[in-house]
């Protein structure tokens, strides 16, 4: 029985991640074609905005998402209905006030975003999609938790395909600007809505159970501070970055940042697989042994990304397509902020490893002491940067943000769930990333940075893992692993 519910979560993870990463990639090809078809300041604007809708979002769910899900999972107070509709009609009445106060209060956001007013037509899509996407939480988590995973990965698919289509057309069919951006994603989250209305029709019930409300209120507030910070983390830096240069900064750092899409991808696929698989073997008495494994084998994996992309990002982006560069002519001059952002998403990924002990031991009051610290040192290192870097600055400071949060969450969870990592070999690997980088720079300042140099210091790359006697035990290891994980099937 045990087995079947793990089999289970572990195809619906699967499903989740499929779709997550496909959806993210669909999005992330917006940005070459944004890059070609908008000025840097435009870019600027869009980004700005979005910052905002991303940092909103959490506080238009106030933690409520994870309390539905504690709540409904094992219904203790009220029935299904009861467990469906107290959340969902807080959230939908909530949503409402909010929209009204931005509403009210739009010139305070034009100005913290540093946009002009001019472009305050644009306010009336943000709030619109700020609350339609708070009100298809709920149901998206309803199909979770019913394990309809196919039914949520192509309601999503279908979000983001609509998005993209329409992105396209009214920019290139019907000439519009960057309102066309905001156009489509209302349209397409009012999309996602209909296809979510049977889902609230049958577990809708115009009702609040106020015991519950109560309950769902004391277990979700305290995730808003830690959502909060997560997400100024992710987000801050662009209307920092904007006030203390300009939008055209601004959308110069976000088109090029995005190109760190395939680190982000791949923490991604790690996160949806990891927390299945710690679960899993949590009580196997060689846990800890492995879990340190797993972190030598993503280190490995995450550098090697690392090392590709940051030799090459430069050479694939000016790839010509139909007489047009990946990202656009005038985008080109911030490609240099890349190995930075790919740095600290690997580092996300690192910190994301050491939530193992959280979860085992139920540490969770940890996470918004430790978020809040992460967002704290973005926001300060953003500002204490930028002066001086420009955009690098801005990237730095999201990689600081990330090193420290793994560097807390190391030290907190190694108090109450102590696991021998592979110090040395990880040394190892830092240090081969470190001899490359030194590496390239040097030939940087001496203009010798060739494609057959950089090829030659992949190579180096490579060689030097072995010669650190980091490899073929790591893939015996992982090979026999995954043979008897398939003997076991």
């Amino acid at each position: 029985m045990m087995f079947d519910k793990l089999k289970q979560l572990t195809k619906d993870t699967g499903v989740y991640g499929i779709s997550t990463i496909i959806g993210r990639f669909l999005t992330f090809i917006l940005t070459p074609y944004y890059t070609h078809v908008f000025a840097r300041s435009d870019f600027g604007i869009f980004t700005n905005f979005y910052a905002f809708i991303g940092i909103f979002s959490v506080v238009f769910i106030y933690g409520m998402d994870a309390a539905y899900l504690k709540f409904a999972s094992k219904p203790i107070i009220g029935d299904k209905k009861d467990n469906f509709s107290t959340p969902y009609l807080f959230v939908f009445f909530v949503g409402l006030i909010i929209s009204g106060i931005i509403f009210l209060f739009q010139s305070p956001v034009y100005s913290l975003l540093d946009i002009s007013s001019e472009y305050s037509y644009l306010m009336k899509y943000v709030i619109g999609i700020l609350f339609i996407d708070s009100i298809c939480v709920i149901p998206f988590l309803t199909l979770r938790l019913e394990h309809k995973a196919k039914k949520f990965a192509a309601f999503k698919l279908i979000n983001i395909i609509i998005n993209v289509l329409l992105n396209v057309y009214l920019i290139s069919k019907l000439k519009m600007g960057v309102e066309a951006v905001f156009i489509s994603n209302i349209i397409a989250s009012l999309a996602c809505f209909v296809l979510l209305i049977p889902t609230v029709a049958s577990n809708l019930r115009f009702k609040t159970h106020y015991d519950l409300l109560k309950k769902l209120l004391k277990f979700g507030l305290p995730y808003f501070p830690a959502g909060l910070a997560a997400m100024m983390i992710q987000s801050i830096d662009r209307p920092i970055l904007t006030h203390l240069t300009d939008l055209s900064t601004s959308g110069l750092y976000s088109a090029n940042y995005k190109l760190g899409i395939f680190m982000m991808l791949f923490v991604n696929m790690f996160q949806y697989a990891w927390q299945p698989f710690f679960l899993q073997n949590a009580e196997d008495k060689n846990a800890k042994e492995m879990f340190a494994k797993v972190l030598t084998y993503f280190t490995i994996a995450a550098s090697f990304i690392l090392v590709i992309l940051s030799l090459f990002i430069d050479d694939l982006a000016k790839i010509h397509f139909a007489n047009r560069t990946i990202i656009g002519a005038s985008y080109l001059s911030g490609l240099n902020i890349v190995p930075a952002v790919l740095f600290g998403y690997m580092f996300l990924g690192i910190y994301t490893v050491f939530t193992v002990g959280i979860f085992i031991k139920e540490k969770s009051i940890y996470v918004p002491v430790i978020t809040g610290i992460g967002a704290v040192v973005n926001i300060g290192t953003n500002f204490m940067l930028i002066p001086v870097m420009g955009i690098m600055g801005a990237a730095l400071a999201t990689l600081a943000a990330y090193f420290v949060m793994a560097v807390i969450y190391f030290f907190v969870t190694q108090r109450f769930y102590k696991i021998n990592y592979e110090y040395a070999k990880l040394a190892k690997i830092f240090l081969s990333i470190f001899i490359v980088a030194f590496i390239y720079y040097i030939q940087q300042l001496n203009g010798l940075l060739t494609l057959t140099n950089k090829f030659l210091m992949l190579l180096l790359f490579v060689i030097l893992l072995f010669v650190f006697n980091i490899g073929r035990e790591e893939f015996t290891f992982l090979k026999k692993r995954l043979s008897h994980q398939s003997a076991k099937k």
